[in-house]
């Protein structure tokens, strides 16, 4: 598998690159610091059709085309991950109901979601169940023309955000756990807490702060059955073919993140100077900076290898967005913990951004399937199940 930009996707990189170096980038720090949620930035978003880029045409969007979403994403990343978390729930929101919805709900959500005006969450993890998702517990029980949902979520990131939730339950306790999930469009006030809700906290985070992410309660939700996602018991399905996208979402966030480290580190080296001379002269530092821009190029070619098979409708989704999501995110936490390096203690200031890209690798390396589980993928693939 290969691919070829072409100049509208280089036009977009560009255009991309312009509206995060000088709409993202000025509140980077103060987004982490003051942990609001940037609401500004989704003024803007909308503006440049940020939002339209998972979907098709059809309902609004811009092709849908992944490799598209992700030259957007690396370039927003560079900058901000708490902007860049933001804008990836443009893929978990409406990717499960283009995968299964029916054409009513389509046309219902998705034009939306296109535009920003409706923004997604997505709600599968459990406090039981992270990387084990079959095993969630939250029930949903049909009554009569409304499902009955209790039950409880947690790592459930921009719920405040969202006037849409997709949300898993188990609908079937009687059949193999990955059967009897299913998946429901759950509406909700965005800024509102829904009556619905037993318990709701936000969960501090390491970074990402303006990213705020929450463990939910559930009592006596009722979602209306037309609110359904295909069939019950498509729900596994339906989830972890939308992470499969998702995965590519968080490697372009991945090299995005450290691209900008490195931009960081080799800036820092040409005008750093100790002992007389830049720090760039010395091997030490040039094998670093060295070092850090070959991980991130093929992280990069990796991931754009990924995208353009998932745009291909390739057979091998789950497996190239295993490797990059594992390959990026690796090479994202390593390439900015180096970067803290070249700057020294600056570095580990929080007067520059060095640090704050290495708090928000780390998560890179956690969400939409651990790192481990990725190589469990990766290896099934390689050698089946033995």
């Amino acid at each position: 598998m290969t691919y070829q930009l072409s100049e509208e996707q280089e036009a977009l990189r560009q255009m991309a690159r312009k509206v995060a170096q000088e709409e993202v980038a000025p509140g980077a720090n103060e987004r982490d610091e003051k942990g609001a949620y940037p609401w500004d930035m989704v003024e803007v978003f909308k503006k440049h059709r940020f939002y339209a880029l998972s979907i098709p045409d059809k309902y609004g969007g811009l092709r849908g085309r992944v490799l598209d979403f992700c030259l957007v994403m690396e370039e927003v990343c560079r900058v901000c991950n708490n902007c860049g978390a933001m804008l990836a729930f443009s893929v978990l929101g409406p990717y499960p109901i283009l995968l299964g919805g029916s054409e009513g709900q389509k046309v219902k959500y998705l034009p939306g979601m296109a535009s920003g005006q409706i923004l997604g969450a997505y709600g599968l993890s459990e406090p039981g169940s992270g990387s084990d998702a079959a095993s969630l517990q939250t029930q949903a029980v049909l009554e009569g023309d409304h499902y009955l949902v209790n039950g409880s979520k947690c790592f459930i990131s921009n719920f405040d955000a969202a006037s849409v939730m997709i949300l898993f339950a188990r609908t079937n306790p009687e059949v193999k756990p990955a059967r009897g999930i299913s998946a429901f469009i759950v509406e909700k006030e965005p800024e509102k807490i829904p009556s619905w809700l037993a318990h709701c906290r936000s969960m501090p985070k390491m970074g990402m702060r303006a990213m705020h992410t929450f463990e939910l309660g559930i009592a006596g939700l009722r979602v209306p059955r037309a609110n359904l996602i295909g069939n019950e018991g498509d729900g596994f399905s339906i989830a972890m073919k939308t992470l499969d996208i998702g995965r590519l979402s968080v490697s372009a966030q991945a090299v995005g993140t450290a691209q900008g480290a490195l931009d960081l580190a080799a800036d820092w080296a040409r005008k750093r100077k100790q002992f007389g001379q830049a720090i760039g002269a010395f091997q030490g530092i040039q094998f670093m900076l060295a070092d850090m821009l070959i991980q991130v190029e093929a992280a990069r070619h990796l991931l754009y290898v990924a995208a353009a098979h998932a745009d291909a409708g390739g057979s091998q989704v789950l497996l190239y967005g295993a490797m990059a999501k594992c390959f990026a995110t690796d090479v994202a936490m390593k390439v900015t913990t180096d970067a803290v390096q070249v700057l020294g203690g600056y570095g580990y200031m929080r007067d520059l951004p060095a640090e704050r890209l290495m708090r928000d690798a780390k998560a890179t390396q956690i969400y939409e399937g651990t790192n481990q589980v990725q190589r469990i993928i990766i290896a099934r693939s390689l050698l089946g199940r033995l």
